[in-house]
């Protein structure tokens, strides 16, 4: 898994409507749906893949709870080369300006067609909180990976 030197947290509190939101609740946007520039699934070694087309969706259960989920297309194969090597991947997701986040291992499901021309959807969901990276050390973690590819 990815070790974060320094730690950046969602502020404790932000005014998004007339909703108060706190640290119990670590979603710091809005329902709806977020294109997401750059997500990276990386393994414990440093390789990573990118996943193309992402988004993330945000929602809320009836009591206004937040939730997260997201969905990308991937590389079947590149997806189980990462996984040969590590039994983990955590995720990298940069929306754009100072909004970069680390999920450690989120929840994963991608199609079971292993044929190195094949493209599907990969669904996520996390197991934790992400947390929140400054520009300079989600700069220090892309420098130290290693993309793979076909």
């Amino acid at each position: 898994m990815l070790m974060v030197e320094h730690s950046v947290a969602v502020p404790k509190l932000i005014t998004s409507g007339c909703r108060i939101l706190n640290m119990e609740n670590w979603i710091p946007f809005a329902e709806g749906e977020y294109l997401v520039d750059q997500a990276l699934l990386v393994a414990d070694n440093r390789d990573a893949m990118c996943v193309e087309d992402a988004i993330v969706e945000v929602y809320a259960d009836r009591q206004g709870r937040r939730y997260l989920k997201g969905r990308g297309r991937i590389r079947n194969i590149l997806m189980v080369e990462l996984l040969d090597d590590s039994d983990d991947l955590d995720m990298l997701l940069d929306f754009g300006d100072e909004y970069k986040y680390l999920l450690k291992v989120p929840n994963l499901q991608s199609g079971k067609v292993f044929a190195p021309d094949v493209k599907s959807v990969l669904q996520f969901t996390p197991r934790t909180a992400w947390q929140q990276l400054a520009q300079d050390e989600y700069d220090r973690l892309i420098s130290r990976l290693r993309i793979v590819s076909d």
